[in-house]
């Protein structure tokens, strides 16, 4: 590549950095106080074995973690042995397993203790191989001309930022946003993996990232995060709320979708409001995949901002059941996936599951409430050590 090539695709780059890049959290934003389990509300009444399924998981695909808190693949090393060797149902030696293996910390935030929980779900939809008229709306593979990059590789004071583009007659671009492709800009590429019945469900899957989709003939296809496009997440309800269409309290997916049932030709401009664009891969196993590349468990795995929480700890979560103020919701959940929208040190989305009681309560779920971390053991005691 010619010299001024480079120097312009840097300078486009530099740009779209303060757009769409991911910027590590100020080290003020973030505290950890070292507790003990009985500090931990509910703590004996949880069903340890459940999270521990899903800990194993972790356990497949363990991953290392930078500052603020860091942990390493030979911290995972023992705890995982020691998971491995628990016997199936045997809840007393699963509460043992994390006392024994992990030590809690409450976690702190730039707004205190206490932070948001939402919930997702993995979607269910009815599509089709080859379009007709029923199944008309599109699911896209990563195109070919999608590229990310890693600004880090060219400046070290960019580490863990990127970016997102297009190739585009050998200049780098943004990538179309929503409203572009959803008017076809990627039609005749070959890039449909699947199509859908209903196009506001097909914007569902895009915001949860996963779903199941039920084909013609009762078969089911899984599919998964390939991909985005760069462009930053927009909350169409919240746009909804600003417009005085909905009352603050009363956006959740039921009454966005009966606004747009009631307003068709206003849909595609609401759902255009939102520019980030996902694409999708078919998946194999049990699960949809999260950030941490293993299965999800449902109600038991958890969304976080990897900025703060590694992926792979368990998280002991204090909060209140959807639309129920009153009901606690305590339980051990693992830091396994990640989302546009999860941002800041005590912020999680609850994963509930497929199906409609879980579209239900991920729909609904906007509770108060604050989380410990359990570190792995050695990972605390350096910490503790510093």
């Amino acid at each position: 590549m010619k010299a001024w090539s480079i120097c312009r695709l840097w300078v486009v780059m530099s740009l779209m950095v303060l757009a769409a890049c991911t910027k590590p959290p100020p080290k003020s934003d973030f505290a950890l106080d070292a507790v003990s389990f009985t500090d931990l509300p509910g703590w004996q009444e949880d069903r340890h074995g459940e999270a521990l399924i899903a800990f194993r998981r972790s356990c497949a695909k363990p991953l290392s973690s930078k500052p603020p808190i860091i942990v390493t693949r030979a911290d995972w090393a023992a705890p995982c042995d020691a998971a491995a060797k628990i016997t199936r149902g045997d809840a007393a030696a699963a509460r043992t397993f994390f006392e024994t293996w992990f030590k809690p910390f409450a976690v702190t935030g730039s707004a205190g203790a206490e932070g948001l929980f939402t919930g997702y779900f993995e979607a269910e939809l009815r599509g089709a191989r080859q379009k007709d008229d029923r199944y008309a709306h599109p699911i896209y593979r990563l195109p070919d001309d999608h590229v990310a990059v890693d600004l880090g590789q060219f400046d070290t004071k960019l580490t863990g930022r990127h970016i997102v583009g297009r190739v585009d007659g050998g200049k780098l671009r943004p990538y179309h946003p929503r409203g572009a492709i959803d008017s076809g800009v990627l039609a005749k590429r070959d890039l449909e993996l699947l199509w859908i019945d209903d196009a506001i469900d097909a914007f569902v899957l895009h915001v949860q990232g996963s779903g199941r989709v039920i084909l013609p003939d009762g078969s089911v296809v899984r599919v998964g995060f390939a991909g985005h496009n760069g462009l930053p997440y927009r909350s169409i309800g919240r746009a909804l709320i600003d417009r005085g269409a909905l009352l603050r309290g009363k956006a959740n997916w039921n009454d966005i979708r009966g606004w747009i049932e009631a307003n068709p030709d206003k849909a595609a401009a609401l759902l255009a409001v939102n520019p980030r664009y996902i694409f999708f891969r078919e998946l194999k196993g049990d699960g949809p995949i999260g950030g941490a590349g293993v299965a999800l468990t449902p109600r038991r795995s958890l969304a976080v901002d990897r900025r703060f929480l590694p992926y792979g700890a368990p998280v002991w979560l204090e909060t209140t059941w959807p639309n129920e103020p009153a009901r606690p919701l305590r339980r051990l959940m693992v830091a396994q996936d990640t989302g546009a929208a999860i941002r800041g040190a005590v912020r999680g989305d609850f994963f509930w599951g497929y199906g409609p009681k879980a579209l239900a309560f991920a729909g609904k779920m906007k509770s108060r409430g604050r989380y410990f971390l359990l570190l792995p053991r050695d990972a605390a005691a350096r910490r503790r050590g510093s």
